[in-house]
């Protein structure tokens, strides 16, 4: 399609000049296909891309109805397709037939036209989570298709307060976006909240969920996600039962879940399965992990560098043993081995997937002892370097395991610069970044200020008979988390408008 300049402002000409004929603007394109039936009765004039159509719906569904002389009308009632919109608004025609519809004339000069739905619908089968796996519960991820992800969200949640609002992101791309909450449940606020900030994204191209969620946070500038995002379907379903915002965008199998907190990044679908006592432990040390990633190379560092007094008796003689053919400073030496290591798991990721595990072993065991041999780097360096590797990778949420892995270097900065010290100033502004944090303008940190809900399912995991209301920081309509059997179930509040 040639895309034509109107004006100063960026806007592109097909969608501009309805006076312009839209058969000429689309026949630009060589997979554009405009031809007429000629049937004995009267031809129909049918136009359509052939790269964006399923050919088996063509002949099997539309062409055989055809054949006879039939008005718009009678045809759209004869099609047996669910999708049929009669219109001559020439915008509509092009952005439908750009979305996989077929466009029928009876005349090859006619303004009003039936569009057809015939778009090519094939899409990769449901499969497992990829970056959500578990060894218990639910296998059921996301994929590309929006249809289908909103059929796997009601299929979890089959109410009907369950609601939809579908709205088109991007001058360019088109792309469609559902914003999902429950009636009754999700706070209005928020709700509006999340509509009017998609509304404001004025960005020509949208390619992916990611997009739309460094879009619509409250702090862009931030290494903290203030949004979850997530393919697997129990995960959506169970935000949905707690008053959160869901957003999913066609071509991404990732939905993003508002708003969240700096503890729900610590919490796995897999708990669930668990005694409560076992999932807590989990979440703990997941917790932990966080502090053990970010604390164990920068303490190495500034230890080694300025406290030595720090380290125990026994244990000075073996550190000060395995760095004494070291030829670099603690803080040179952590950072050459922490950077080997992140290219190792970067090459692991982009290469093919067998490729990938082989260069795993080969970077983690081969080139790790090569380096010990060598004397570039210590045997103690190389186990912290690798514990705190193991601990970056225990958060269930990829993004916040990428921001763990950042959020180490200037930790490591300031621990060869001023020692401990540095190390407490680095988590005192951290502590007061996410102080001020806000995910859909709620605190990030919901523990503050501090709520006897946060005791339920957010720090530790009660047993279900204990965990009775929803999360207060939602702020949801509905409070209880459950029903009374001796009483009528509790009605849904009327959605406003």
């Amino acid at each position: 399609m040639k895309f034509k300049s109107s004006g100063n402002n960026g806007d592109f000409g097909p969608y501009k000049h309805n006076n312009q004929k839209w058969v000429e603007i689309l026949s630009n394109s060589n997979d554009f296909v405009h031809f007429s039936t000629s049937t004995e009765e009267g031809p129909f004039w049918i136009s359509y891309f052939r790269t964006l159509i399923s050919s088996d719906i063509l002949h099997k569904d539309v062409l055989p109805y055809l054949q006879e002389q039939f008005s718009l009308k009678e045809l759209k009632s004869t099609i047996p397709v669910q999708e049929m919109i009669l219109t001559r608004d020439s915008d509509e025609i092009i952005q439908n037939i750009m979305n996989g519809y077929l466009a029928i004339r009876i005349k090859p000069h006619d303004e009003i036209c039936l569009l057809v739905n015939v778009a090519n619908s094939k899409f990769r089968d449901v499969g497992m989570p990829t970056l959500e796996a578990s060894a218990i519960g639910p296998q059921v991820g996301f994929i590309e298709e929006l249809d289908t992800n909103i059929n796997l969200i009601r299929k979890r949640v089959p109410i009907p307060e369950l609601i939809v609002k579908e709205m088109t992101v991007g001058k360019l791309s088109k792309t469609k976006v559902a914003v999902l909450f429950v009636k009754g449940i999700a706070d209005q606020e928020n709700i509006n909240t999340v509509i009017q900030r998609i509304k404001d994204i004025k960005y020509d191209h949208i390619q992916d969920s990611s997009y739309i969620s460094s879009m619509i946070e409250d702090n862009s500038n931030s290494l903290f996600p203030q949004s979850i995002t997530t393919e697997r379907a129990d995960r959506v379903a169970a935000g949905l039962t707690e008053g959160k915002i869901i957003i999913a965008v066609d071509g991404s199998p990732n939905l993003i879940i508002l708003p969240v907190t700096l503890m729900e990044s610590f919490i796995a679908m897999e708990d669930y399965s668990y005694s409560w006592i076992i999932s807590n432990f989990f979440r703990l040390l997941r917790f932990a992990a966080m502090f053990i990633s970010t604390l164990i190379t920068p303490m190495y560092v500034a230890i080694m560098t300025y406290h030595y007094e720090l380290i125990p008796a026994r244990l000075l003689d073996p550190l000060v043993g395995s760095r004494a053919t070291v030829p670099f400073p603690p803080f040179l030496e952590a950072l050459f081995l922490e950077l080997m290591i992140e290219m190792v798991k970067e090459a692991g990721i982009r290469l093919p997937t067998k490729i990938g595990q082989s260069l795993g072993v080969v970077g983690g065991i081969v080139i790790g002892q090569a380096v010990v041999e060598a004397g570039l780097t210590s045997n103690v360096l190389l186990i912290i370097v690798g514990l705190g590797t193991l601990a970056s990778y225990t958060s269930p949420v990829y993004k916040f395991s990428n921001t763990i892995r950042f959020i180490k270097f200037p930790v490591i900065f300031l621990a060869a610069w001023l020692g401990l010290l540095g190390v407490y100033i680095c988590l005192i502004f951290t502590l007061i970044h996410i102080l001020r944090l806000t995910s859909l303008g709620r605190p990030y940190l919901s523990q503050f200020p501090l709520r006897k809900t946060s005791f339920q399912d957010l720090w530790i995991r009660l047993p279900f008979s204990m965990q009775k209301t929803n999360p207060i920081n939602l702020r949801p309509q509905k409070r209880k988390k459950y029903t009374s059997s001796e009483e009528n179930p509790e009605p849904l509040n009327d959605f406003y408008e």
